[in-house]
């Protein structure tokens, strides 16, 4: 390798730190990034060079270098590359968060194997021993050999000669097909999706090989069925002819900045699963999406992560080496409190979805309702989260010139109009998982519960003044699809039907999305069509009396007596401070074994809220 000679000292012009900052980035701003990445991964392979001798490997890889030095660039600055490099120097000094259950020769191991990879697409003639995981035996960009060996680790020769490739172990031996993508008995190819026209052309590969193709542990090869890989390609085509269409400025950059694209199993409809890392700049994980527009806006999601990181590694956005503060904020996309790393990540991926959105709304024809509640979900939800982190003392001064441009971008799409029929749910959503997370999250102090229950015991009028002290963050690992009403209204844009069967079977509609109570989906009938609200203000309660441990709930009830006005303080209390009624309610059914009236619990306490 031609590590010895010096490095380029990378810089981003201030064009495309403007870019960056908007949330935007053009294909010249993204090659910037993939240079200042390559140099990255060679300083990483130089530390494990360093760290623990890479032999035969790395004698390979120079001659690959010296021969072709495309093709090893290539297998450099694949993502999956990335991964490994970050993966094996984290188990060298063990500070990896995940445990891999591959033994450290293994990962280390996993050098030659990048190696014979390197060299095979140099053409090279040569010989090398690379690990063998459960029986296959993986090599990075080109794909996985599989063989009839019975220990869960081993090794296998690879050899070359002549254009001749294959891999050998345990008496058998499978041939590589010299023709990138080509089968073969016991070859499973890496597959690679090209779609759209050849002007505006996305090559990406679909990697369902490599070990280190999940964000952000490692997985042994899973090959993909014939028939699911196809499938991958058609909803990869109609989601880039989405985005050629309607941001074909974002696409245009996703041509040199998205690399490739892990696939898993299709989850829940509406709640896909996606992921990038900062240790695989231009990789995507992702569930199998719902449909050609929710992949779109998963490539949109992540893309912004990717530029994120790439823009991290070259300046830092936070001051400090770790976000150790302790210090966790409410982030509108997640169950859980976030530090400031995750919530300066979160703005500026939602930022591009919420961009997404409010272009696809445009254009979505009959999915205009979706479309239009997204972007009015998502503009509020950024818009919060940007106003909870901006001026924050540890961001550094591009961090936060990042942060007021993106404010000030974001504060315009506040003033567009959305129809009222999906503005007026987005609102609710918006507010109804904030109430879900605050019940999960944040503690009252435990002397002002303690005084507010002897308050309610002794009948006096109303809790105490110290209940409204400032409550704590303290993160409950019980919470869970806090999006569920939104889940719900999803649904119900999205369906052709009248609605009629929530109303009758709201046990049956609850099923369709989990988490989500038979009084949530009243409560959604209510917000869309006018159903009966007073139904879904009986029904909180009664779930109250069979799970009083359901922190939700609470917050529910205080969006369904909102809608009928018959409790005014009880609602106010429970849309503002839910979790000064789960906190109490738990203190009362503690100490006298029998739970108050939710509804009067919580009348009671929001008398001066």
């Amino acid at each position: 390798m031609r590590a010895e000679q010096p490095l380029p000292h990378h810089r981003l012009p201030p064009d495309s730190l403007a870019e960056l900052a908007l949330g935007e980035g053009g294909p010249g701003t993204v090659d910037l990034l993939l240079g200042s990445e390559r140099s990255r991964r060679l300083l990483l392979l130089r530390m494990l060079d360093e760290t623990t001798d890479l032999g035969p490997a790395w004698d390979l890889l120079s001659e690959a270098q010296r021969r072709s030095p495309a093709a090893v660039d290539d297998v450099l600055l694949y993502p999956q590359t990335g991964m490994w490099l970050a993966t094996a120097l984290r188990r060298l000094r063990g500070t990896t968060a995940h445990q891999d259950e591959a033994p450290l020769w293994v990962v280390l191991g996993h050098i030659s194997a990048l190696a014979a990879a390197s060299a095979l697409r140099a053409e090279l003639d040569f010989t090398i021993d690379v690990p063998v995981r459960h029986g296959r035996v993986p090599l990075p960009t080109l794909g996985c050999a599989e063989l009839p060996v019975t220990a869960p680790w081993t090794t296998a020769t690879v050899r070359a000669e002549a254009g001749h490739a294959v891999v050998e172990a345990a008496g058998a031996t499978v041939v590589v097909p010299p023709a990138p993508g080509a089968p073969g008995p016991g070859w499973h190819p890496l597959r690679r999706l090209v779609v759209g026209p050849a002007d505006h052309r996305l090559e990406v590969a679909l990697d369902d090989v490599d070990p280190y193709r999940t964000y952000s542990q490692p997985t042994e090869p899973r090959p993909l069925p014939t028939a699911t890989s196809a499938q991958w390609r058609r909803v990869l085509e109609r989601a880039w002819e989405v985005l050629l269409r309607e941001q074909p400025g974002t696409a245009e950059a996703m041509r040199r900045g998205v690399l490739s694209i892990s696939p898993t199993p299709a989850r829940e409809r509406f709640r896909p699963r996606s992921a990038t890392s900062g240790d695989a700049f231009g990789g995507i994980e992702a569930s199998e999406p719902d449909d050609p527009v929710q992949f779109a806006a998963t490539l949109v999601h992540e893309f912004q992560h990717t530029k994120l990181g790439g823009l991290l590694h070259l300046a830092p956005l936070l001051a400090g080496e770790t976000d150790d503060s302790g210090e966790l904020f409410y982030a509108p996309w997640r169950d859980d409190p976030r530090p400031l790393a995750g919530m300066l990540q979160g703005v500026y991926a939602f930022m591009g979805i919420t961009g997404f959105w409010r272009a696809h709304r445009l254009t979505a024809g009959e999915r205009a309702a979706v479309a239009h509640f997204e972007f009015a979900l998502w503009r509020a939800q950024t818009a919060r989260a940007l106003d909870q982190v901006r001026g924050h003392p540890r961001s550094t001064a591009l961090g936060a010139a990042l942060l007021a441009t993106l404010r000030e971008r974001c504060a315009p799409w506040l003033k567009e109009p959305v129809p009222d029929e999906q503005a007026a749910p987005a609102r609710l959503c918006a507010a109804d998982h904030a109430a879900r997370w605050r019940c999960h999250h944040l503690r009252p102090p435990a002397q002002a519960v303690a005084e507010t229950l002897r308050a309610w015991l002794a009948g006096e009028d109303g809790p105490p003044a110290s209940l409204a002290a400032p409550p704590e963050v303290v993160p409950d690992p019980s919470a869970r699809w806090l999006d569920s009403l939104a889940m719900l209204v999803r649904h119900r844009l999205g369906s052709t039907d009248d609605g009629r069967s929530w109303a009758e079977a709201p046990e049956k509609a609850a099923a369709r999305v989990t988490g989500a109570l038979p009084a949530d989906v009243l409560l959604t009938d209510a917000l869309l069509t006018g159903g009966d609200a007073m139904a879904a203000s009986r029904a909180y309660p009664a779930h109250l009396a069979m799970e009083p441990q359901r922190p939700s709930t609470w917050a529910g009830l205080g969006r369904a007596l909102a809608l009928t006005k018959t409790a005014p303080a009880a609602a106010r209390l429970l849309c503002r401070y839910p979790e000064r009624a789960r906190a109490v309610h738990e203190a009362l059914l503690h100490a006298t074994g029998t739970p108050p009236d939710p509804i009067a619990l919580a009348t009671w306490l929001g008398r001066d809220a």
